[in-house]
């Protein structure tokens, strides 16, 4: 099993994978709609996870018509939509496990239920 998170590719790889000219990747990072690590030497390195995120911009770019700057505006949706999802799956299950813990009738369990999940939420910046 490998770490997927870890940085396995050169930027003329990614490059080749995408059917991309390594400017292009440049530009995307200049943009900052990509960030890939880098070594020591300064010479990026590209985790899968940062290969997705570049193919999802050239889908957004070239298959759909849409500029740079819109695609900027529909990943940072899209990741804030995966960081919304995930904390409702965490509120869900609080929820069920107190609901198996069994007492419902404190009302300071239940504020305190409503209190963790609004203090979680962050207003969305898409601008």
């Amino acid at each position: 099993m490998t770490d997927r998170g870890k940085p396995l590719y050169l930027i003329g790889v990614v490059a080749d994978m995408l059917k991309l000219h390594p400017q292009t990747l440049r530009l995307y990072e200049r943009k900052g709609l990509i960030k890939p690590s880098r070594t020591v030497g300064r010479t990026r390195m590209y985790s899968p996870e940062d290969v997705e995120e570049v193919a999802r911009v050239v889908r957004l770019t070239r298959d759909l018509g849409v500029n740079l700057a819109g695609a900027e505006i529909i990943l940072k949706m899209r990741k804030r939509m995966l960081e919304m999802q995930k904390q409702i799956e965490d509120l869900l299950a609080y929820v069920r496990r107190e609901a198996v813990s069994g007492d419902h009738r404190t009302r300071g369990a239940q504020e305190a239920l409503v209190r963790a999940a609004s203090g979680q939420l962050k207003p969305l910046d898409l601008f």
